[in-house]
């Protein structure tokens, strides 16, 4: 499928939709949650009763082979609120993870129990991150050993997402450290499990309507079918390490799948701090005009508004990469979020700037952009880490995007299409024979070589997928 930026219909009802949900039931109540820092109960329960609370909706976006139905939906609900977006989508992330590793049967198994269902809402949480490693997930401490028809846990995990409330928490854990991050495992540890046990909830900068906290693993036990993927698959996994067969983690591809996503997030902060600044820039008046009109204040929103969709279209290229199960050759998950967590810092900056002393208290919403949007340059892998990533692909021979993807279209279309020698060829002769020939003769060959008409607002491309 070729690369497109014309929504589906079904596409443009989620943006709508999702839109429409940030803008009635989230952003009322932002600002409190954020106050409080409390988890924000009653917005899942109307995000399960639109229908965003569900592991068939992700897994249906994540399906979607264009790659711009998650995207969407992302940036529209953490325009609403990241606090509030990240508890919303927190067991998705899990799910991801899960879906990397798990047999048909456990995905079917635990899939229901990271979200329940309205009224009986459940949460999951994936449990990667230790106090020493980081973004390093290749030294992670956190270990785990078989006994009998047991796996034994002992580790400690900081960071966590809906840890220690959540009732499934996918852990990655270490069965054999020599192997590195290749003799890693994703096990299901229930909430309430013996031994697993909540430190502390953190208190952060940004994003405090979502639960975010410190776990230890003691002794913790579950039953051996908690392994994600089944000992048979772990054993080939590990059989291939140890012969030098190169692999990767679940936990690394559940990174890579999930990049875009966090990406897109960040555009929702960003576009919203945007919007705000502009709109103020308008309303705004100083020495007898708007402010907007002054080049010291248009001039960097403008090169911010460039930078945004910048963001966005290397967000959406990543995401159809994915979709069409295409290799990351250049690293491009990884320039999307390196790429939209670093607008959305600089956008919410200056939107504080643009509003003054009001924008630095809580009068106005741009000082919570700013502090949420900071975190995008920290989780899922700090900007540095991204870099790391993109700067090993740079001497990779591998060609641009347009050179590796194959062609769609007829055949006929590689010696008469737009650009081709044949056509070319054709065009100047009829120019010759136009400037001797009479206008209605040349009507047709005149209607062959010229420009394409320009297509209508919507366009009739629209209207006829689905």
């Amino acid at each position: 499928m070729a690369f497109s930026m014309t929504l589906t219909p079904a596409q443009q009802d989620l943006v709508e939709r999702t839109h429409r949900f940030a803008e009635e039931v989230i952003r009322p109540v932002a600002e409190e949650y954020d106050r409080r820092e409390e988890f924000p109960w009653p917005v899942l329960e109307a995000a399960a009763e639109e229908g965003f609370y569900n592991p068939l909706f992700y897994r249906d976006l994540i399906g979607d082979p264009t790659g711009l139905s998650l995207p969407l939906f992302m940036e529209e609900l953490f325009w609403g609120c990241a606090g509030i977006g990240l508890a919303i989508v927190m067991p998705a992330l899990a799910l991801s993870a899960m879906a990397q590793a798990a047999t048909a049967e456990q995905l079917l198994k635990w899939a229901p129990e990271c979200f329940g269902e309205p009224g009986a809402l459940k949460l999951a949480a994936l449990c990667v991150s230790e106090p020493e490693g980081g973004s390093d997930v290749r030294n992670l401490r956190t270990r785990a050993r078989r006994e009998g028809d047991e796996w034994v846990i002992d580790g400690h995990k900081i960071w966590i997402g809906n840890g220690g409330i959540a009732d499934v928490h996918v852990v990655n854990a270490t069965v054999d450290p020599e192997l590195g991050h290749r003799g890693q495992a994703l096990f299901i540890v229930p909430g309430g499990t013996p031994g697993l046990h909540m430190v502390r909830k953190l208190e952060k900068l940004g994003c405090r309507a979502s639960h975010t906290a410190e776990l230890t693993f003691s002794s913790c036990r579950i039953p051996a079918e908690n392994l994600l993927g089944g000992d048979a698959k772990l054993e080939r996994r590990m059989q291939k390490a140890r012969d030098g067969v190169n692999g990767r983690s679940s936990t690394l591809g559940a990174f890579e799948q999930t990049r875009p996503m966090v990406a897109a997030q960040a555009l929702g902060i960003a576009r919203a701090a945007l919007e705000y600044a502009c709109e103020y820039a308008t309303k705004r008046e100083a020495f007898g005009e708007p402010i907007l009109d002054k080049q010291g204040i248009s001039f960097p929103l403008a090169d911010l508004a460039a930078d945004l969709d910048a963001a966005r279209l290397l967000t959406w290229r990543a995401s159809w990469l994915a979709a069409q199960g295409h290799e990351y050759h250049h690293a491009e998950g990884s320039m999307s979020k390196l790429k939209a967590s670093e607008t959305a810092v600089r956008i919410a900056e200056h939107a504080i700037q643009v509003c003054g002393g009001y924008g630095y208290v809580r009068d106005l919403p741009v000082e919570k952009w700013y502090r949420d949007a900071k975190l995008y340059t920290i989780f899922e892998g700090t900007s540095e880490i991204q870099r790391v990533v993109i700067g090993r692909t740079l001497a990779d021979p591998a060609p641009p995007l347009h050179h590796r993807v194959p062609p769609e279209g007829p055949a006929l279309s590689r010696t008469l299409g737009r650009g081709t020698k044949t056509r070319s060829i054709v065009a100047g002769k009829a120019m010759r024979v136009a400037a001797n020939a009479p206008p209605a003769l040349m009507k047709l060959p005149m209607k062959v070589i010229a420009p394409p008409s320009k297509p209508s607002a919507r366009g009739t491309d629209q209207t006829s997928r689905s």
